[in-house]
């Protein structure tokens, strides 16, 4: 197509703020699928791109004649950073450079504390020895780095721009937006500063493509507002360009849009997966389709907000959708931060991580808080391991990054065997994690394949640790289920992550004691490293949301607005005040990641009285130990993950007696195994591990291995299987999958 075409020159663009380290990859999807359609796009990340025009040199010499020129009232904390200008302005570049990888070398000199300038976040700091090591100067270095950057926003906040967050920019606004009041007003300010560098770089991105049609992704609150100045930049200074705006955000909370206003910054609103919604579209605007047969469209016509969904084309099968491409996107410049020692929220802010999906939405879609009736949840549709494994390939290539972070709701643990047996088979070496449910499908044996194939971390929600609410949210495990399989991880030594919860409808004050009970013993038992507490919202899209009466609460509020509509404010007939206990919660969740404070009673972290647990003491341990005994399940797959044996047939003398055997070294990454046995069990071994290696397209069964066994070697299978030689080799590196 030609550049001027209106189905061509589309530019997606990623507004201030997602995240540092990686960028948001809605982008990168919707322009692997239009790739495959032949309609040129472009993409860039704003978020980025501002923030390291502030953070340079030049970005804080333009910030500090702002705030002369600004005078605004100071803080002590503010005006000692003033005061230390040219400090600041001196040791930005090395920061950034250190942050991005290119100058490792810095970190001896910011861990030494001698070289940065230092502010009120420094006085926040925990025991840097406890948490990062003698060892860990990199990371020490990362670490105060990053308080540094969060001084500095900390100053534009106060001085200059009071919407300003690295992640988060105006979140507030989006987050409490019933209304376009308050977001109105915001952009009827004069612009600040991060304003002007965002408008000099979107100026830049705009000459550079000349689009016809620009595409905001929208994907949390806290990236809104700067999506809507994106749209009222491109409104005065280019009015003929057509403004589309889409993402998470859009989806779950503008589905019952009624308020004009927003469309003085945007032509069209699409909500759910964009493939279709922007096909659509840009047929629309090539002339070739009416407007009334565009696809989840919010649009004005003669000052009213009008759907149109007249749309008969599918949705794009996942198969379909084609591989992400990050052209565009400079996978180089991104900030690799560290803000917290809460090990999960580093692998979300420190490193570059490119963003696949396993499967389009959740396998389970039942669990009652969730947002189980909208598309991105409720239409499962998995991904071929062979194609996830292309795809990380070609993004790979793309990127030269080889971290992956699967983005799914949850994880199918049949899906994820897959992958990682095709890993294997490709030898890719790759480091990836993802979001699971504590499904008992995650035995031992495939805990353990995962880790082989780079799976290093799994996030999953436990919520509230009680087994009645459990039930509740109709989430499908228990709590016993969930500490064996975290320990099946564990073990592996795959970290785990769990999403927890306070205040679900009807939690009683003892729930919420005997759930903590639950989290301190997985931490004391430590099968769990990493957690964090959520308090429950309920949202219009949820089972809780479209009945409440269901689950005992009472809606506060029915009014719906015109503008924002997800959360919903309810009163629980229980009267217990959640609320309450969410400080005592989460300061005893930060001590027990840190290993300490395991043995403090429960009441220390509270002060008010609370119940006394009724979990026993050694409830968790009890579950651990506890092994499942019996034969693995006839279907059950056998896989070898360690190297080929060599063997050696040779006579032993036993009480004066000459007798045959084989002996069989295996060499593993870690160590070299020896396995001593008959001479017919080393042939029948010699001739298993192969078949049974990840590279075979086909695993045996354990019904075929037994049947094996019994053709060719000697003795009774199944106490063969619990022998020595046996119980060798599953430690060694053969699974039951």
């Amino acid at each position: 197509m030609e550049k001027n075409d209106p189905g061509s020159g589309i530019l997606f663009i990623t507004p201030p703020f997602t995240q540092l380290n990686a960028p948001y990859p809605a982008t990168a999807f919707l322009k692997g699928f239009l790739h495959t359609k032949n309609i040129a796009s472009h993409q860039c990340d704003l978020g980025i791109e501002v923030i390291l025009a502030l953070f340079s040199p030049t970005g804080f010499q333009r910030l500090f004649d702002e705030i002369i020129r600004l005078q605004p009232p100071l803080s002590p904390n503010a005006r000692r950073m003033a005061a230390m200008r040219e400090e600041y302005t001196a040791t930005i570049g090395g920061v950034i450079a250190f942050l991005q990888g290119r100058s490792p070398e810095l970190a001896h000199r910011i861990a030494g504390r001698q070289w940065l300038p230092e502010a009120s976040r420094f006085g926040r700091l925990t025991d840097l020895d406890h948490d990062f090591g003698e060892l860990g100067i990199h990371d020490r270095a990362k670490h105060l780095a990053t308080c540094y950057l969060e001084d500095v926003a900390d100053l534009v906040a106060e001085t200059i721009d009071p919407h300003f967050g690295f992640s988060r920019y105006a979140e507030r606004l989006g987050r409490s937006a019933a209304t376009f009041d308050e977001l109105a007003a915001a952009l009827g300010q004069p612009g600040t500063l991060v304003d002007a560098i965002l408008r000099e770089l979107l100026e830049e991105e705009v000459d550079r493509y000349c689009p016809s049609l620009v595409a905001l992704s929208v994907p949390f609150p806290g990236n809104l507002l700067g999506a809507l100045k994106c749209g009222q930049w491109l409104r005065k200074q280019h009015p003929s360009i057509k403004i589309a705006m889409g993402g998470g955000f859009v989806s779950t909370e503008l589905r019952s849009l009624t308020d004009p206003r927003v469309f003085s910054y945007v032509d069209f609103i699409t909500l759910d997966d964009g493939e279709t919604p922007l096909l659509n579209l840009a047929e629309h605007l090539a002339g070739s389709r009416p407007a009334e047969m565009l696809k989840r469209t919010f649009l004005l016509r003669d000052g009213v907000v009008t759907w149109c969904n007249g749309s008969e084309d599918p949705d794009a099968a996942q198969r379909d959708t084609g591989t992400p491409d990050y052209e565009g996107l400079p996978a180089g410049r991104y900030l690799s931060v560290m803000e917290v020692a809460n090990p999960m929220h580093r692998l979300w802010s420190d490193g570059f991580w490119n963003k696949l999906m396993l499967a389009h939405g959740c396998y389970w879609g039942k669990c009652t808080f969730c947002d189980v009736t909208l598309d991105y949840i409720k239409r499962y549709e998995p991904f071929g391991a062979a194609v996830i494994c292309d795809r990380m390939e070609a993004v790979m290539a793309q990127t030269g990054r080889n971290g992956f972070h699967f983005t799914d709701e949850a994880a199918p643990p049949a899906l994820m065997r897959e992958l990682a047996l095709e890993i294997l088979r490709r030898r890719l070496t790759v480091v990836w994690w993802t979001n699971i449910r504590f499904e008992k499908n995650f035995t031992p044996g495939l805990c353990r394949l995962l880790a082989v194939s780079g799976c290093i971390a799994v996030s999953g929600g436990l919520e509230v640790a009680s087994d009645r609410i459990l039930k509740l949210i109709d989430k499908g495990v228990t709590v016993a289920q969930v500490a064996a399989v975290a320990g099946n991880f564990t073990r592996a030594g795959i970290m785990v992550h769990a999403y927890l919860m306070y205040g679900f409808p009807t939690q009683t004050a003892q729930e919420t004691v005997d759930a903590l009970e639950v989290v301190r013993q997985l931490f004391l038992n430590g099968v769990v490293q990493s957690g964090f507490w959520h308090q429950f919202a309920m949202t219009a899209h949820s089972p809780a949301g479209l009945d409440p009466a269901r689950f005992g609460v009472e809606r506060t509020d029915t009014i719906t607005g015109s503008f924002a509509n997800n959360d919903l404010p309810f009163t629980d007939r229980t009267g217990c005040d959640h609320e309450s206990f969410s400080e005592g919660l989460k300061k005893s969740l930060y001590n027990y990641m840190h290993g300490i404070c395991l043995d403090f009673p429960l009441q220390e972290w509270f002060g008010f009285r609370i119940p006394r647990t009724t979990v026993a003491p050694g409830f968790i341990r009890g579950i651990l130990v506890h092994e499942a005994g019996g034969l693995p399940a006839p279907g059950a797959r056998i896989a070898w993950l360690g190297g080929m044996p060599e063997v050696v047939y040779h006579t032993r003398q036993k009480k004066g007696k000459s007798m045959p055997a084989a002996r069989l070294v295996v060499q593993t990454r870690q160590r070299e195994v020896v396995l001593n046995t008959h001479p017919e069990t080393g042939r029948w071994l010699m001739a298993l591990l192969p078949r049974i290696s990840p590279a075979n397209r086909e695993l045996m069964t354990f019904h075929q291995l037994e049947d094996s066994f019994s053709k060719t070697a000697q003795g009774e299978f199944k106490l063969f299987w619990n022998s020595p030689v046996m119980q060798t080799l599953r430690e060694n590196g053969m699974v039951v999958v």
